[in-house]
């Protein structure tokens, strides 16, 4: 398996602090917030590459960052430029799930993740969920805040888990089931992503693509149990970083 990390956005919602630098590097407790991601890939089984998708502005600082990880014993991580320099040429969170495809020939199942997620829920039990149940799995939070659900990707489920119907942003959500960027994918859905953008599909937010695929075949979430924290401001980011601070 392969892990795609994401991290080819611009944050411009996190000015002045990301101008410079890309958001999955700003320090947070005693590393920076990819560390914490790493964290979760590393307790993984079965990686053989953690690909990053980096743009142009960023790339040469998530390379000097990978060169300074002890990888001994761990997947190499390899940093992809995908060609854009500003938020006005991006090729959206799909666009560069298909540029790592094309570029490292991946031909095998993937885990996608966000670069900015920090999350608590067990990634490993998540993937052994996604193994029994032998199909396409999604991660989804319970959120009792409606006002919060309207504002993400939400999923119908049935008892077991198999996601009956999705909505993105929906104003007025169906389920208290919130979907976050972290999907497992088999290796013969890797060639449906062709497919979704044929039919003019946005490649840009990554849930969009499970929300078209969960009407062509049965796709599963695993309910986990934690949070979930996008870094999508300057208010959530300094809240973020006094919590980590006190661990």
């Amino acid at each position: 398996m392969k892990v795609i990390l994401l991290a080819a956005g611009y944050a411009t919602r996190l000015y002045p602090l990301t101008e410079n630098l890309p958001k999955s590097l700003l320090p947070l407790g005693k590393g920076v917030i990819i560390d914490y991601i790493f964290d979760s890939i590393d307790k993984l089984p079965n990686v053989t590459e953690v690909v990053l998708v980096s743009n142009s502005k960023f790339y040469t600082q998530f390379k000097d960052w990978a060169d300074k990880q002890d990888r001994a014993g761990k997947a190499p991580i390899t940093i992809l430029d995908d060609g854009t320099d500003s938020p006005d040429n991006m090729r959206g969170a799909i666009g560069d799930i298909m540029f790592a495809i094309k570029e490292r020939s991946i031909d095998e199942e993937i885990c996608i993740m966000a670069g900015d997620n920090i999350f608590t829920y067990d990634i490993v039990d998540m993937y052994e969920y996604y193994k029994k149940k032998a199909t396409d799995t999604l991660v989804a939070i319970f959120v009792p805040d409606v006002n919060q659900l309207k504002q993400l990707g939400v999923a119908v489920l049935d008892d077991d888990g198999k996601v009956l119907e999705m909505q993105e942003k929906s104003p007025e959500p169906k389920s208290n089931w919130a979907i976050y960027a972290t999907y497992f994918y088999t290796k013969e859905t890797i060639k449906l992503f062709d497919e979704y953008i044929a039919e003019g599909n946005s490649p840009d937010a990554p849930g969009r693509f499970p929300l078209w695929l969960c009407k062509r075949k049965d796709i599963y979430a695993y309910k986990g149990l934690g949070d979930c924290v996008d870094i999508g401001t300057l208010e959530n980011y300094e809240k973020t970083k006094e919590e980590y601070e006190r661990l």
